[in-house]
């Protein structure tokens, strides 16, 4: 049983530190993403027209 506690509290200690570094890399800017912004104009939008959705709804509401 002394093997369970010892296995949860190493778990626990390995968690904490995980996150430790976890929150270390995102202060550092690790997770920053500074490609697609510069790329970005490069995709096209995709726009959709509102008032056509709505007549084509509409129309099909109706027959």
């Amino acid at each position: 049983m002394s093997v369970i506690y010892l296995l949860l509290a190493i778990s626990v200690v390995v968690a904490i530190v995980f996150f430790v570094v976890f929150l270390f890399s995102v202060k550092r800017g690790q997770y920053d993403d500074v490609y697609t912004p510069s790329v970005r104009m490069l995709f096209d939008d995709e726009l959709v027209d509102k008032d056509a959705k709505k007549t084509s709804v509409t129309k099909d509401k109706h027959n």
